[in-house]
């Protein structure tokens, strides 16, 4: 598989809606990508069934908070100077970029670094969705270790952090975030051909752009993108529970930067009924509540769209007054597993109930 640059728009729409709000500004990402294009005829995109076993494949990924993206804006150099100074950790050079969230930058950027770089990038990645700390990713729930990692910001600084604990490893670079100015690139988990066949979740490169498309096709044609959109999720294996989850405008908006994230709420009023739902946020839609009545919980995912163009918007592009919809959907069955369900149910972010699938909620 190829990418190329008419895909662009399609991928990074629809890595905006695997976002759930968080991974960082796609437009950003889709800008670099573009760049890298105009170099190269198309971004390579490996499955991952071709990679050889004994292939070196590096995640690359941003680290910081949403809102720090829209003004501080990233390059190549970041990521190429995190990844250099991994392989010169290991003694070796990558065989192949992976994107560690397939949601927002963070699905963008490393096809575009790959490709700036002439390397491969794998049709995969650790979450299916965008979750706000380093543990939280399948790599980790089968056993892989996220050090050595490699963080660099814009400014040449690299910061090496090595820990047999995942957790840790993101306790130790949390705070790293703060004078590298809220944001840096990282290069982890890196991880043998063998180990991604086990632990990554397949295909969602492509999953992002057939659901950008889907999107926007149907403005093409005037049909109704929410119906396109939730039809093209039926027809994929991660994404088929799904459903339109309320309807009307933001009321009020709370949004902070704290600790290298964006935390707050949004609060949607329905049009008909003045009806409210309260959409909670740590750089990713955590919990849709109305009434007391949880309609959607992490890991499952919450998207908001602009209600005219099914646009996704992240939490850094709320604001008051926008009309929206908010999407629910489900995620692939590794990420609903006990095991991790421990590491990034809605107990890991604080919500003292249990993870209840989309599908079983009324």
């Amino acid at each position: 598989m190829h990418m190329e640059m008419s895909d662009t728009r399609d991928f990074a729409r629809g890595a905006a809606f695997l976002g759930t709000g968080g991974g960082g500004d796609p437009y950003i990402g889709r800008l670099l990508l573009e760049q890298a294009l105009r170099r190269s005829p198309a971004a390579r995109v490996l499955s991952v069934d071709e990679l050889d076993d004994d292939a070196l494949v590096v995640p690359i990924a941003g680290m910081g908070a949403p809102t720090v993206i829209v003004e501080k804006i990233v390059g190549f150099g970041e990521g190429e100077r995190a990844l250099r100074a991994l392989e010169k950790r290991l003694g070796r050079k990558a065989t192949a970029i992976m994107s560690a969230e397939i949601g927002g930058l963070n699905a963008l950027y490393p096809v575009a670094i790959a490709t700036h770089l002439g390397l491969p990038v794998v049709d995969a990645d650790g979450m299916g969705r965008a979750f706000p700390e380093l543990q939280m990713v399948s790599f980790n729930i089968f056993g892989q270790s996220s050090s050595p990692m490699a963080m660099a910001d814009e400014h040449g600084d690299v910061v090496l952090i090595e820990s047999d604990d995942n957790l840790r490893v993101e306790r130790l670079a949390r705070p790293i975030i703060v004078p590298m100015g809220g944001l840096c690139m990282l290069a982890l988990y890196p991880m043998s051909g063998r180990a991604v066949k086990q632990c990554a979740i397949r295909d969602t490169l492509s999953l992002a752009l057939g659901i950008g498309r889907a999107i926007g096709s149907a403005r093409t044609q005037q049909r109704d993108p929410f119906e396109s959109l939730l039809a093209h999720l039926r027809t994929t294996e991660y994404y088929r529970h799904c459903r339109l989850l309320f309807d009307g405008k933001i009321v009020d908006l709370k949004r902070e930067t704290l600790r290298g994230w964006a935390i707050g709420h949004a609060i949607i009023e329905r049009f008909a009924d003045g009806q409210r739902l309260e959409v909670t946020f740590r750089n990713e839609y955590l919990r849709a509540c109305s009434d007391g009545r949880t309609l959607a919980i992490v890991p499952d995912l919450i998207s908001i769209l602009d209600r005219e163009t099914a646009e996704p918007i992240t939490t850094e592009g709320l604001k008051y007054g926008q009309r929206v919809r908010v999407v629910g959907a489900s995620v692939p069955p590794i990420m609903r597993s006990e095991r991790a369900l421990e590491v990034w149910g809605p107990r890991a972010f604080g919500f003292d109930e249990s993870f209840v699938p989309i599908e079983e909620l009324s």
